[in-house]
């Protein structure tokens, strides 16, 4: 019997865990509700309910009461569902407040919003009540993840097979048309942009544009009502919430997960210019991070930064999160600019942060699926392979050396006659980024991805050199110069056949990478089919034709998914392809990979092949020690330059044939499966990838 562990070592929980937070926003009970805000330094807090359709029109104002840790209270039967209310607050001047008891503020924790006109909003209460019909999370383990992430609007507002009313509309991803393209694709889980409510910058509508992505949040805890079709609008939030928890259920009901991109790290309120609405207003000292003179520290580049090195923004994160994960029945989260929140009091990134740790550890959400974005713009912002244990994080290495290896070392190699560097670093990423991704974390930790919503399409990214988007409104100045990108010898649409054919062979090389690589890979939407935005990598201020899916395909683009659909199945059925833990080269691991590498010859790499860039091609073995699957033996090979070449297959003892599972070569998948035997030589042309089950 083990000794009980003296309490002087257990470590207290984070202050913002305490009871005394509990229950922040509306909580209906019976014919009465019942409001708890926080404010640490305000003096009164009033409750300003307005009438159902004339949202300037105050019926009833009621006193808060303070009742200790900064919560201030109020119980009455004016909070209903349905309930249009603001909160007006009142404090001390100095640095840090912001106080104005005129201003009419938003319940940070409030379900429900509703526009009064730009700029300004009310709450609503919420009816919580959704039947789920026993409709449960499919719990995805994450070896077996494939992520597509996808705009709501932009995904269906094309899709011929639904209907109109629910093009680019929650109603609309959740379709049957819709979920039919994911399922026959293969994917297991969305990753919606921001979903969070959020407003469009002052400088945009300036310049007749709209924040499209949804990265400047107003609520943390209402659905964006503009994703909403006509019909639940109409019915208010309530109806907006409902359609919401719809789409989950549809998309959960055919087995496929909800991700959603929260945008915590900063807020609409942008800076202290600009209009407040919520935490400004209601405790900007405790909020927002700020410097002695109380002007914001902005590492996140969009005016202000969550301080959630304070008690009470850090709950405010945690109970969105809680809120969404089950109420919403939500299965993960990507973090955007998820650096920022685990910045300690001296603003300072700690991968131990109270918040970071409370994310993975909190009961509450146990099983759910944490991403961060590992970087933001602030000193020391960018921390790659730095979150702790029981987080994935974007690996930008792993899509910076693809793109490198793919794309910008064949266009140098055209130029100066070799590539710049050899295979060694491309086949570190191939394998699980170890090097980025300590033991105990794995090749799970890595979130891996060639192209995301930010920055070029695939199509984009072998069809242009630089960024075009002057449509943007800033001259071109926004937007990566650094894309890593090659247009094979034309800017743009051209007609060239040989131009087109080497694109065409570039994307299918980049898919075969990504999902056959260890980790979790993402897809972004429309890469299945070569979506282009005609070359601009910036498309945050658009939501038009250029940035919604085209569901319009010619035959080639049908060839291009029919690749990918295999490739998502061949990932499936072959476990040597994901494993959940780093290979050990003494021990055998359970659930790792046990990997030999092999050059053109058959032969194992040498230390000289690895690192010279004149021999960019490899033959990547990899072995399954799985412990509730059967054993599983796969062989890539990879070609990373434009001449033509014979690749010797290795003689490896007790394989006795290689049988032929996919080709980037074909312009269509070949489904023939051809068996190979040990010693016998594949063609390749020039950049190729082929992959090939042994037994």
């Amino acid at each position: 019997m083990a000794c009980p562990t003296p309490s002087s070592t257990l470590a207290a929980p984070p202050a913002f865990l305490d009871s005394s937070l509990d229950d922040l926003g509306v909580t209906l009970r019976g014919d009465s509700g019942r409001l708890r805000v926080w404010s640490g330094a305000a003096t009164r807090i009033e409750l300003v309910v307005f009438d159902e359709t004339d949202l300037d029109w105050i019926t009833e104002a009621f006193p808060l009461a303070p009742v200790g840790g900064g919560v201030w209270e109020i119980s009455t039967p004016s909070l209903r569902p349905g309930t249009r209310y603001a909160l007006r607050v009142d404090g001390p001047a100095g640095p840090g407040n912001t106080f104005n008891p005129e201003s009419l503020l938003i319940d940070p924790y409030g379900r429900g919003l509703v526009p009064v006109r730009r700029g300004q909003w009310r709450s609503v209460v919420v009816e919580p009540d959704f039947d789920w019909e026993g409709v449960t999370k499919p719990a995805t383990p994450l070896d077996r993840t494939v992520i597509y992430e996808a705009h709501v609007t932009g995904l269906s507002k094309r899709h011929p097979g639904v209907p109109p009313a629910l093009h680019g509309t929650y109603a609309g991803l959740g379709h049957p048309a819709m979920i039919e393209h994911l399922r026959a694709l293969g994917v297991t889980a969305v990753e919606l942009l921001p979903v969070h409510a959020f407003e469009t910058e002052p400088r945009l509508l300036q310049h007749g544009l709209t924040n499209y992505w949804g990265y400047n949040t107003l609520s943390f805890f209402t659905p964006h009502g503009g994703y909403a079709t006509v019909e639940s609008s109409a019915q208010g939030p309530g109806g907006v919430v409902r359609e919401f928890q719809e789409m989950v259920k549809a998309l959960h009901a055919a087995g496929i997960e909800v991700i959603l991109d929260v945008v915590f790290n900063h807020t609409s309120e942008l800076g202290m210019a600009d209009p407040r609405s919520s935490l400004r207003g209601i405790d900007n000292g405790a909020y927002y991070r700020q410097h002695e003179d109380s002007a914001y520290i902005d590492v996140t580049g969009c005016g202000n930064s969550l301080n959630t090195s304070t008690d009470a923004a850090a709950r405010l994160v945690l109970d969105s999160l809680r809120y969404w994960a089950n109420d919403l029945q939500v299965d993960g989260f990507r973090f955007d600019l998820a650096a920022t929140l685990g910045r300690d009091e001296n603003h300072v990134f700690t991968a131990d942060h109270p918040l970071l740790r409370a994310i993975i550890d909190d009961p509450a959400l146990a099983g759910v699926k944490n991403i961060a974005e590992p970087w933001d713009v602030g000193m020391g912002g960018w921390q790659t392979g730095n979150f702790g244990e029981g987080w994935a994080e974007w690996n930008d290495r792993y899509r910076d050396r693809v793109r490198n290896f793919w794309l910008s070392d064949v266009d140098y190699a055209r130029r100066a006659g070799t590539a710049p560097v050899g295979v060694g670093g491309f086949a570190t990423r191939l394998a699980g980024s170890s090097n980025t991704f300590s033991d105990a974390r794995g090749p799970l930790a890595s979130v891996n991805f060639v192209t995301a919503h930010d920055g070029f399409t695939l199509r984009d990214l072998v069809s242009y050199d630089i960024k075009h988007n002057m449509g943007n409104g800033e001259q071109g100045r926004d937007g990566t110069d650094t894309n890593r990108s090659f247009n094979h010898g034309a800017e743009g649409p051209t007609n060239d056949p040989h131009i087109l054919a080497a694109r065409r062979r570039a994307m299918r090389n980049l898919m075969g990478t990504l999902l056959l690589s260890a980790g979790i890979p993402m897809i972004t939407a429309g890469d299945e089919f070569a979506r282009t935005q005609r070359g601009n990598n910036n498309a945050y201020c658009h939501s038009s034709p250029l940035t919604w899916v085209d569901w319009q395909h010619a035959p080639w683009q049908e060839d291009l998914f029919a690749h990918v659909q295999r490739l998502i199945r061949l990932r499936r059925e072959n476990p040597a392809l994901r494993p959940r833990r780093f290979g050990h080269a003494v021990h055998s691991v359970p659930n790792s990979s046990v990997i030999d590498w092999y050059d053109e010859n058959g032969e194992t790499m040498s230390i000289e092949r690895w690192t010279n860039p004149a021999h960019r091609t490899l033959q990547y073995d990899a072995r399954s020690t799985p412990e509730s699957e059967d054993p599983n033996r796969i062989l890539l090979i990879v070609h990373g330059n434009e001449c033509p070449i014979d690749v010797t297959l290795p003689r490896i003892e007790g394989i006795t044939e290689f049988v032929s599972l996919w080709s980037s070569v074909p312009e269509r998948p070949d489904e023939s499966e051809q068996t190979f035997a040990p010693g016998d030589v594949v063609s390749l042309p020039g950049t190729a990838m082929q992959l090939f089950r042994m037994a």
